[in-house]
C-alpha cells in the first residue's frame, strides 16, 4: 500500500475520500484554489498545496499543478474524486508516465467509456440493448436535426463527454431542435471541453436506475447491486436509493450480468457505475458508464457494508477483490438526499452567500450507525459562484424502505441552515409525497408532482410569530421563564425580565413574511405576559435558553397551548425552526419604510446570481413578449437564461458576452 495520497478535488468528496485515508494510515495532501484556502477539505489533510485560481479551468483542472504538486509532497497515488479530472484519460496518462498511481481505472477504459457515442456502440457490439437514438460523429446541426425528426419527438439531446446532467436538453418539437441544440454544445463545451452530442429518443416515465461494479487487475469483477436515482431535477439527481424498489431477483441479476459485462468489454479496474433507463415493464438499456466513484456511493456502502473508498485504494496498490459476487448481500434499505444551497421555489436557482449557521442532527456522524452526513463545508463557509452549491449529503438506513424513509423524514427536519437558501424543506416535502412514499418513481416524479411538491406556503401561525419573538425579546437582554415565573429575586432591580415600577410594560414589532406585514404586540402587567396580534390579547408565556450564539430553544405558552421551536436570531430576521419546517422572519424598519419615496422600481432585469455573459438575444430597441429569453448566464456550471417578465421594448443593454456580473447588478432596462 501506498503511504501519501493526493486528492484532486475539493469539498465533501474529498473529505470523503481522505476520512478512509486515515484510517488505513495513509497520509493526505489537499489541494486548493484561491477560493478554498480554508475550506474544510484543506483542514481534513495532512498538508495542502495552493494550484491557483477559483475558476476551475485555473486549479482543479489543472492537471500540471496537481502533478506538480505530488511530486513537491511525495504522493505515490492520486484520488481524482469524481467530476474535474476524474474521467479525464489524459491526466490518467500523465500520472502514469509520471509514475504516480492513478486511483481509478486505466486510461484505456476511461477513454472506451468517456465518449457516450463510443461506449454506445461498444455497448452494441457487446449485445447491450440501447435506446433508439444517434450516437456517431457527424455533428451538422440540420443533420442531427434531421435524424431527431426521423426518431419522433420528444428526443434528449445529451453531451457526449457529459455527466451530472450538463450539456442535456430534452426537446418536445421540431421548432425547439435548433436553439436547445446550441445551448446544450455550449453547455458541454464549458463544462468538458467537448461539444459533441447524442441524439436519443425520449422514454416516458423512465426510471434511473444503476450498477455499482468493481474490478481488480487479477481478473475478479463483481457487482455491488443496485442503486435507484429517478428522482432528479434539471438532469441532475436529487435522491438516491439502495436497492431499487420493486426490484426483482432476475431483474438484479440479468442487469449485474450485464454492468460486469460492459466493465470486462474495456478491462476495467476499480469503481464505476453502469447507468440504465429502465422502462415501466422492466426492460432496459444502457445509457453510458461512469468511471470513478459516483456521488451516491454511500447508498450501496450503507446496504453492503463495504468502504468503497478502501476498496478504491486497495485495488490501486495491486490487491484482489475482498469478496467474490457470492459473498455480496443486501442488508435494510438506504436513502440518500442531495443538500444544495438552491432556491427550489425560483427553478432551483443556485444561491450564493455565507453559511452563517449549519447545523446537523446531533447523532449523525460519518459512518457512525443509521444516520450518516458526507459534508464539504461548515457554519462560516461561502457557497461561491465557482463550484457546484452542494452543501451535504444526508444519508439514513433502515431496515426496509419505509423505516429509511422515516428516518430521512425525522433528520432533515432537524438541520439547521441559516444565510443561503437550500433545498431542504423541499426535500422533506418530497419524502412525504405520497408518489414517493410508495415507491411511483420515474425521472419525471417532481414535474409529475408539482402541485403538492410546491404548495403555497401558509402564512406563519400566531404561535410561530410568538415562539419568534420569545427569542427576540431574549436576545435583548430580557430572561423570563415559564417554569420559574413564580419565583421572585431578593433585589427587583436585578431582575431582567421586562419588570417595571410602574408595573406593566409593552412593546410593538412589525414583522414581515413572504412581504406581508404582521403587526403584533406583547404587554407584561405585573407578572403577566398577554401577546395580541388579531382579536384580544391571549396570555403569554415564554422561556427562552440560549443554545449557541444567537440560536435559543425556546418554549411558549400561549392562550394556553404549548408550542417549541429552536429560533436563530441573525440580524433583523427570526428564523424560527419548527415541525420540521423554517420561517423567516424580518424584523420591520418603519423608519426606512416612511423614507421609501414608493416609487416604481421596476423596468429593468437584475442578474439572480454572481455568473458570466455567455450570450444575449437582443439588442436596444427590440420589441420582446413576456417569456422570450433575452440573454444566458452561466454559473456553477450550468447554464440560466434570462426571461423577459412583461411584453416591453428593450432600452439598454448594460453588459456584452464574456462579461462577469454581480448578484442584484442590472442587466437590461425595458419600458412597457
Amino acid at each position: 500500500m501506498f503511504n501519501t495520497l493526493l486528492i484532486a478535488n475539493r469539498g465533501e468528496i474529498a473529505c470523503r475520500v481522505a476520512a478512509s485515508a486515515r484510517r488505513l494510515g495513509i497520509r493526505t495532501v489537499a489541494v486548493y484554489s484561491d477560493a478554498d484556502a480554508h475550506a474544510r477539505h484543506v483542514a481534513a489533510c495532512d498538508t495542502a498545496v495552493h494550484i491557483g485560481g477559483p475558476e476551475p479551468r485555473e486549479s482543479y483542472l489543472r492537471g500540471d499543478a496537481i502533478l506538480e504538486a505530488a511530486r513537491k509532497t511525495g504522493a505515490q497515488a492520486v484520488h481524482p474524486g469524481y467530476g474535474f479530472l476524474s474521467e479525464n484519460e489524459a491526466f490518467a496518462q500523465a500520472c502514469a508516465d509520471a509514475g504516480i498511481i492513478f486511483v481509478g481505472p486505466p486510461n484505456s477504459a476511461i477513454a472506451a467509456m468517456g465518449s457516450k457515442s463510443a461506449a454506445k456502440s461498444l455497448m452494441e457490439k457487446a449485445g447491450v440493448p440501447l435506446v433508439p437514438g444517434y450516437h456517431g460523429d457527424n455533428q451538422d446541426p440540420q443533420f442531427l436535426q434531421s435524424q431527431a425528426d426521423a426518431m419522433g419527438y420528444p428526443v434528449l439531446i445529451k453531451a457526449s463527454a457529459g455527466g451530472g446532467g450538463k450539456g442535456m436538453r430534452i426537446v418536445e418539437n421540431s421548432a425547439a431542435f435548433a436553439d436547445a441544440l446550441a445551448s446544450c454544445k455550449r453547455e458541454a463545451a464549458s463544462s468538458f471541453g467537448d461539444d459533441k452530442v447524442l441524439i436519443e429518443r425520449y422514454l416516458q416515465k423512465p426510471r434511473h436506475i444503476e450498477i455499482q461494479v468493481f474490478a481488480d487487475t487479477h481478473g475478479h469483477c463483481v457487482y455491488l447491486f443496485e442503486r435507484d436515482c429517478s428522482v432528479q431535477r434539471r438532469h441532475q439527481k436529487v435522491i438516491e436509493e439502495a436497492p431499487a424498489p420493486g426490484m426483482t431477483e432476475e431483474r438484479r441479476r440479468a442487469m449485474g450480468d450485464a454492468a460486469v459485462a460492459a466493465a470486462r468489454a474495456v478491462n476495467y479496474v476499480g469503481a464505476g457505475t453502469v447507468e440504465f433507463i429502465v422502462e415501466p415493464d422492466g426492460r432496459f438499456y444502457f445509457m453510458e458508464m461512469n468511471t470513478r466513484l459516483q456521488v451516491e456511493h454511500p447508498v450501496t456502502e450503507m446496504i453492503t457494508g463495504h468502504d468503497l473508498v478502501e476498496w478504491q485504494l486497495r485495488i490501486a496498490a495491486g490487491e484482489p477483490l475482498p469478496v467474490t459476487q457470492e459473498e455480496l448481500h443486501i442488508t435494510g434499505h438506504a436513502i440518500e438526499a442531495r443538500i444544495y444551497a438552491e432556491n427550489p421555489d425560483k427553478g432551483f436557482l443556485p444561491s450564493i452567500g455565507t453559511l452563517a449557521t449549519l447545523d446537523f442532527p446531533p447523532h449523525a456522524a460519518f459512518q457512525n450507525g443509521d444516520i450518516r452526513i458526507d459534508g464539504g463545508v461548515q457554519a462560516g463557509d461561502t457557497i461561491t459562484p465557482f463550484y457546484d452549491p452542494m452543501i451535504a449529503k444526508l444519508i439514513v438506513r433502515g431496515s426496509d424502505r419505509e423505516q429509511a424513509r422515516a428516518r430521512m423524514v425525522q433528520a432533515l427536519g432537524e438541520i439547521r441552515s441559516v444565510g443561503v437558501q437550500t433545498n431542504i424543506a423541499f426535500l422533506r416535502r418530497l419524502m412525504l409525497d405520497p408518489a414517493f412514499a410508495q415507491a411511483d418513481l420515474d425521472t419525471g416524479l417532481i414535474e409529475r408532482q408539482h402541485n403538492s411538491l410546491f404548495p403555497a406556503v401558509p402564512a406563519a401561525s400566531d404561535s410561530t410569530l410568538a415562539l419568534g419573538i420569545a427569542a427576540l425579546l431574549a436576545s435583548r437582554g430580557l430572561h423570563y421563564s415559564v417554569l420559574q415565573r413564580n419565583k421572585v429575586p431578593v433585589d427587583p432591580w436585578a431582575r431582567a425580565d421586562g419588570w417595571r415600577v410602574a408595573g406593566s410594560y409593552t412593546q410593538m414589532f412589525g414583522l414581515i413574511e413572504q412581504d406581508a406585514l404582521r403587526e403584533v404586540s406583547v404587554r407584561r402587567i405585573g407578572a403577566q405576559w398577554a401577546y395580541q396580534h388579531q382579536g384580544e390579547p391571549a396570555p403569554f408565556e415564554w422561556d427562552a435558553q440560549l443554545a449557541s450564539p444567537g440560536q435559543y430553544r425556546v418554549r411558549i405558552r400561549l392562550g394556553g397551548a404549548d408550542a417549541f421551536a429552536t429560533v436563530i436570531v441573525r440580524g433583523e430576521a427570526l428564523h424560527v425552526f419548527r415541525d420540521g419546517a423554517v420561517h423567516v422572519l424580518q424584523l420591520h424598519d418603519a423608519v426606512a419604510h416612511a423614507q421609501d419615496d414608493g416609487g416604481d422600481h421596476g423596468g429593468g432585469l437584475t442578474a439572480p446570481m454572481p455568473g458570466k455573459i455567455i450570450s444575449i438575444s437582443v439588442k436596444a430597441g427590440d420589441v420582446v413578449k413576456s417569456g422570450d429569453a433575452l440573454l444566458v448566464m452561466e454559473a456553477m456550471k450550468m447554464e440560466h437564461t434570462i426571461l423577459a417578465p412583461a411584453d416591453g421594448t428593450v432600452q439598454e443593454v448594460f453588459f456584452g458576452v464574456g462579461d462577469q456580473v454581480t448578484d442584484g447588478v442590472e442587466l437590461i432596462a425595458i419600458s412597457a
